[in-house]
Formats: C-alpha cells, sequence, structure tokens
C-alpha cells in the first residue's frame, strides 16, 4: 500500500491489531468523526437498508425502523439538534444522519424483550454493508431520545434508540477540535477475550 495521504494515514493506523483473523472488512472498520463533503449516493442509501432488511429477528418480528436526513435539509437540523452538545460539534460534519428506533411490543401486545438485540444486529449488518461501500458509520448513543420522539412524530409503541452519522471515509481533519483531531488519530483498543468469552461457567 502507497501512503500518500493523511487519510491513508489514519486509515492504515485505524486497522484492527486483532489476536486472531477476521474478516478484512471487520478490522478495517471505525468510527470517523469527519467525512468527505460528498452527498451519500441515494443508490447505496439503499443498500444500507437493504442490509438491515435481511437482517435475523426473532420470530421475523423485524422490529427496527429507521429516520433518515440530507444535510442540508429541515430534517437533518432537526436530528442535529436532538443530540448531546459533544455530538453536535462533529456530527454535522456527516452528509447524513440517521435515527434507529424499535418496535416496543409483539402483535400480541407483549413486551418484545429481544427488540433491541435485532436492532443492534440489523445495524450491525448496515455497518458492514457500508464498509463494503467505503461508507463510515458512527454510532452515537448521545441523543436526547424523548426530544427527538416528539420532533420527528414517533408514535406510541416505538422507541427512539441511537443516531448515525454516514459519510464516505475521508474529510478535512481541521473541521475537529484539537481535542478531537488527538481521537481522531488514536490507537484503538479491546479488551481481550477472555474478559468476555467464558468456556462453561462465567469467570470474575
Amino acid at each position: 500500500m502507497i501512503i500518500t495521504t493523511e487519510e491513508d494515514q489514519i486509515r492504515l493506523g485505524k486497522i484492527a491489531d486483532s489476536e486472531y483473523e477476521i474478516y478484512a472488512l471487520l478490522k478495517q472498520r471505525y468510527s470517523p468523526r469527519i467525512f468527505r463533503e460528498e452527498k451519500i449516493k441515494s443508490g447505496h442509501i439503499k443498500q444500507l437498508f437493504e442490509a438491515a432488511r435481511w437482517t435475523a429477528s426473532s420470530f421475523n418480528r423485524q422490529p427496527w425502523r429507521f429516520i433518515y436526513a440530507e444535510k442540508g435539509t429541515e430534517a437533518y437540523d432537526k436530528m442535529v439538534d436532538c443530540m448531546s452538545d459533544f455530538n453536535k460539534s462533529w456530527a454535522v460534519n456527516a452528509p447524513l444522519l440517521i435515527l434507529t428506533a424499535y418496535k416496543e411490543k409483539t402483535e400480541e401486545g407483549k413486551e418484545n424483550f429481544h427488540a433491541l438485540h435485532d436492532l443492534g444486529l440489523s445495524v450491525g449488518n448496515m455497518t458492514v454493508q457500508a464498509q463494503y461501500l467505503d461508507i463510515a458509520l458512527h454510532h452515537m448513543a448521545g441523543i436526547n431520545w424523548e426530544k427527538a420522539q416528539k420532533v420527528f412524530d414517533v408514535p406510541e409503541g416505538y422507541h427512539v434508540s441511537t443516531a448515525i452519522a454516514v459519510g464516505y471515509y475521508g474529510g478535512n481533519m481541521e473541521d475537529l477540535s484539537e481535542d478531537l483531531q488527538e481521537s481522531e488519530t488514536a490507537e484503538r483498543t479491546r479488551m481481550p477475550q477472555k474478559d468476555f468469552a467464558f468456556e462453561g461457567k462465567w469467570q470474575s
């Protein structure tokens, strides 16, 4: 690989140093706070949601729901306004924003205990598809979900969960504060497998 730009250097440095070999797209994925100033192609948007559509779900209930908006639209500005101040400081670099939500109950009116699990699987599918398209997703918990419910007229029985900043990898580091620039180039870390994968019984 010939390293020619700052973007190349950052992306090379972000490749996961996995203990065991895993799928290349998973190793290359990371969550940037800068993106190229380029609209997401409409076909690529459809591919992202198609990947989510074919996610496994409990009893095939498919409880995930999404609202999306392009930069420059009123809906986009409303999404930004629902975010935490920290996320507002950089999410405006993304050409596309998504709100995720899930259906809280089953068709029988019972709590769907697995709805959040299924929503997580769907955005996982979307993330891998995005990586294949050279699109970065930055998932955000920092959102005022109650405000978003009202602003976007989310009906009773559905719960806004997270937001996602979406854009093609790239962008200008100068669009970030000095602190965030340091974060953008920081080494990635993960806990070792022994701390979360236990054989036979739970281990302290």
